[in-house]
């Protein structure tokens, strides 16, 4: 048990944790047998829940289960995913099962058993503001705590001396489409929302699928084999020149270790830029086992003669969209290598258009007077995930740290669930000023610059509490 059971309110904690998505539940899970760091974490949902709209059944998870939320940072852990499976006696059907790679429904299951376990969790917490309190050198976090109908309940403030932002993403909308999706009556609705609204797809005549990327295909694939061959009507649209897998090749994966997110973070602000755009098919491009899925049932339903009727379509973007009459969409498309365009009417349409990071302007709008920002006016982050901040707030030795919102200064791998625990570690090692979690200094056989690349530094960043000076006489 890592946090006191009472907590006097002025007291400032060591940590507070803003959002509980898979990132900050596994800082949550490394920080829970640390007795000397009083944290807790406020999310507004009423439980956790990771992309309940995408949990497609046989849908697996795109890193190893060893990417849990604490092995690759502590193997020892009672909460890796091998001690999951012990607790539900499951562990001898998992071995036989011979996977590595888990279905994303079981990686949710062990995520909330994860989080029902920990008791520095508060969900049903809206934060709604943070400040910085400069009499005192903590940061005030002030938060509202809702009802099981998501109503307000009661209003409460917390004090920490660091906070770690686990905010997530949020789906996106292109703009073209974003009328369509605001008009209740038409069903346009984004990936995230899949499951949801299944039944109505799957009903629909015409069903268009927009995203060429992993929730794209798998999408695609679900729809595809629950319409009767002959009859699928469906179309698949992409802005990518192809529906191209996505890199895995073993030293494809090593821009995924800690020693490229080192190299990264060093290189100038315009080159990062230059590459974030040029490395999407290391996250953004198609399993090759879905991609032979797709295949398969395509194949599969012209052993009888004839072609399915659906449509795949790479090198597409959508111009504008609008409604005929009131059930139909119509979607003004262009081929990009061609410049040819064309119309497509269609009943239904799915955006696997991906996610954006959750801007951060909302929550800490208390904040911007000390925040630093680069050339875009994005904040800057050093390398151990914190954000510059002004010296009068960083001296006192006060940080907030990030999670998922750093892709432009420490790269593609911000959002892969395989560095979750090597961030985490690499947090705690810096509120602790210790090697709480000792971790590799090596991590990949390629060397991705000419010069050597600087040893990662952990400051002690941990003060010692002041001592109260004893009156004269005693």
């Amino acid at each position: 048990m890592t946090n006191p059971p009472h907590h006097e309110a002025d007291t400032p904690r060591d940590l507070v944790g803003i959002g509980i998505g898979p990132f900050n539940l596994s800082l949550a899970a490394l920080a829970d047998p640390l007795a000397e760091l009083d944290t807790v974490f406020y999310d507004q949902r009423p439980t956790f829940a990771w992309h309940p709209g995408l949990l497609i059944e046989g849908a697996t998870i795109q890193v190893p289960f060893l990417a849990d939320l604490v092995t690759l940072a502590d193997p020892a852990s009672p909460w890796t995913f091998l001690n999951y499976l012990k607790a539900r006696d499951r562990l001898f059907p998992f071995y036989f099962a011979e996977r590595f790679h888990i279905q994303r429904t079981e990686y949710d299951a062990y995520c909330r058993w994860v989080a029902e376990n920990l008791p520095a969790l508060h969900f049903g917490h809206q934060v709604d503001a943070v400040r910085f309190n400069p009499e005192r050198d903590v940061f005030e976090v002030d938060f509202t705590q809702l009802g099981t109908d998501g109503e307000a309940e009661s209003l409460g403030r917390t004090y920490t001396r660091n906070i770690v932002l686990g905010i997530g993403t949020e789906p996106h909308i292109p703009e073209p489409l974003k009328p369509l999706v605001e008009a209740p009556a038409v069903p346009v609705i984004h990936a995230a929302d899949y499951a949801g609204h299944r039944d109505t797809l799957l009903a629909a005549a015409h069903v268009t699928v927009i995203g060429s990327g992993q929730s794209g295909a798998e999408i695609f694939l679900d729809l595809l084999r629950h319409r009767p061959a002959g009859r699928e009507q469906l179309h698949w649209l992409g802005r990518t020149e192809a529906f191209a897998p996505m890199e895995y090749s073993k030293l494809g994966l090593e821009h995924f270790t800690p020693d490229y997110t080192r190299y990264f973070h060093a290189l100038a602000e315009p080159v990062r830029d230059r590459l974030i755009t040029s490395q999407w098919q290391l996250h953004k491009g198609i399993d090759s086992d879905t991609i032979a899925a797709i295949h398969d049932e395509l194949y599969r339903r012209t052993l009888h003669g004839g072609w399915p009727d659906a449509v795949l379509t790479p090198g597409v973007r959508v111009r504008t969209a609008g409604r005929v009459a009131t059930t139909k969409i119509e979607l003004h498309l262009e081929h990009t290598q061609q410049n040819t365009r064309s119309r497509l009417t269609t009943d239904a349409v799915v955006l696997a258009t991906g996610y954006r990071e959750r801007p951060l302007d909302r929550i800490l709008a208390g904040l911007d007077p000390y925040m630093r920002r680069d050339s875009r006016e994005r904040p800057r982050i050093d390398q151990q995930f914190r954000l510059v901040l002004d010296p009068t707030v960083a001296g006192s030795g006060c940080h907030i740290y990030v999670q998922n919102a750093e892709q432009h200064t420490h790269g593609v791998g911000t959002p892969d669930l395989g560095l979750a625990a090597w961030r985490s570690a690499t947090i705690l090692n810096c509120l602790t000023g210790k090697d709480t979690y000792p971790l590799p200094r090596r991590t990949a056989f390629t060397t991705f610059g000419l010069e050597p690349q600087p040893q990662p530094h952990i400051p002690a960043t941990r003060r010692p509490r002041p001592l109260t000076p004893l009156l004269d006489g005693r």
